[in-house]
């Protein structure tokens, strides 16, 4: 059973979230604050966190960021719910590593298939899967099963949906992806219009890559494509 970690100080939408995740036989943990989060992870990680960005005690960015920066807790999907939906505020939460955002007040059943999308994302590798678990092109390298990915041979380090993008991107080498065919993908949702959330992703994607992350071109008016620097010259 998965395990989620709720860190919401409003306590009705903290008690709402809690009782939507248990009636669909998800295991939860409540936090009203980042320091009873932070002392719950030090003896268990959850498969998931949701995470309020406005905390009593510390900004739930900076929880996130501090998460991404553990060995332990670099690759736990985490999705922000937040009252501030501005483009600025989603673009500092993406570029912090989140691997969602949904602003308040949102839908039950949205914000349960988000869940479901990003545990079903987040899961074991398969065994047919194997095969395809060291994905390389041009410098750039990924180790599926170890979630390790390297440029030049230097380890960096990848937000979950920043890593299932760039898997992604090396599965399908040359090949034209749109912006619904990677939301669809990488999120497991049908967004119509949705193209700012790829956008962010594949931005912070590129500038964590460096010199690897010129393989990924823009296809103007369509997506994107990896192409190796021999076919770009």
């Amino acid at each position: 059973m998965s395990l989620i970690a709720v860190v919401e100080d409003d306590v009705s939408i903290r008690k709402l979230i809690l009782y939507a995740l248990k009636n669909n036989g998800y295991e939860t943990c409540g936090f009203a604050c980042g320091a009873d989060f932070f002392e719950s992870v030090s003896s268990r990680i959850p498969d998931l966190i949701l995470l309020d960005i406005m905390l009593p005690d510390m900004d739930g960015v900076e929880i996130l960021r501090r998460l991404r920066k553990g060995s332990a807790t670099a690759s736990i999907p985490v999705m922000m719910i937040t009252a501030m939906g501005t483009e600025f505020d989603k673009v500092n939460a993406l570029d912090s590593g989140a691997d969602d955002y949904m602003t308040k007040p949102f839908g039950v059943m949205e914000m349960l298939s988000r869940v479901r999308a990003l545990l079903r994302r987040a899961g074991p590798i398969r065994e047919g899967e194997k095969d395809d678990s060291l994905l390389s092109e041009d410098g750039v390298e990924m180790d599926v099963l170890r979630r390790v990915v390297q440029v030049d041979g230097q380890e960096v380090t990848l937000a979950y949906k920043e890593f299932e993008l760039l898997r992604y991107f090396l599965q399908n080498k040359g090949i034209v992806l749109s912006r619904e065919q990677l939301m669809q993908t990488v999120w497991g949702f049908d967004y119509e219009g949705e193209s700012r959330t790829v956008d962010m992703h594949v931005k912070t994607l590129r500038q964590k890559l460096g010199r690897g992350g010129e393989l990924i071109q823009t296809v103007r008016g369509v997506g994107y494509k990896l192409e190796s620097r021999e076919k770009t010259i």
